[in-house]
């Protein structure tokens, strides 16, 4: 698995184009620039890898834009040492983003395929989860709640009242919300049964599906 100073080279560009885009969060950039992406997609697309773009990995699933990765990343402010639970774990380029962060990170992944690719290959270039888990993102991981944050990195069409159910008071849960396109939805939980709820525009995610067996 190769990371060349070329790679390193094309990281520090495409953090240079997310800042342009509106990323200034330096720790999430610098996540950018540390993590090797062309490892996480087919090497057949290695020369588009730090593009702006997303692109398909295994299970008819994708790789999101960076510029959606460092939104969501940004939008979060993840502090160090905060329990995050993502929902969607995918090609493991968020997680790593996440681990860059330095949260501790609990990740469900529904399609077993990708579940069993990327919770091998993420420990090989050194990046660690708390806790990968096979299963059910809309039902999220009540024995591990309450959470600091949540990330949904899937078009869901509807916001789980288990994910809102396992946020701490103070707690942000970022899912994308709709169907052929969502709307990047933020909620902050203010007390046990109050949330506040912000828009943050359009994006394009494959959708979030229930586990089958």
């Amino acid at each position: 698995m190769r990371d060349t100073t070329k790679h390193q080279g094309l990281r520090n560009q495409l953090a240079n184009v997310l800042l342009g885009k509106g990323i200034t969060d330096q720790k999430v950039l610098n996540a950018v620039r540390k993590i090797p992406r062309h490892l996480f997609i087919d090497s057949s697309f290695e020369d588009h890898a730090y593009q702006d773009k997303a692109f398909p990995i295994a299970a008819n699933q994708t790789i999101s834009h960076p510029y959606t990765v460092a939104f969501q990343s940004q939008v979060l402010e993840v502090k160090e040492g905060e329990k995050v639970l993502e929902i969607g774990t995918g090609s493991g380029y968020q997680t790593a983003v996440l681990l860059e962060l330095k949260a501790e990170v609990y990740t469900i992944e529904r399609q077993h395929e990708l579940f069993k690719k990327t919770s091998l290959f993420l420990p090989k270039i050194g990046y660690r989860p708390k806790k990968f888990i096979f299963g059910d993102g809309y039902k999220g991981l009540p024995e591990k709640a309450p959470f600091d944050k949540i990330i949904v990195t899937a078009g869901a069409p509807f916001i789980p009242k288990a994910l809102l159910g396992q946020l701490k008071v103070g707690g942000k849960l970022l899912i994308p919300v709709g169907d052929e396109t969502q709307i990047m939805t933020l909620l902050i939980r203010k007390s046990a049964k109050e949330f506040e709820q912000h828009e943050l525009g359009d994006f394009k995610f494959v959708p979030m599906l229930e586990k089958r067996n």
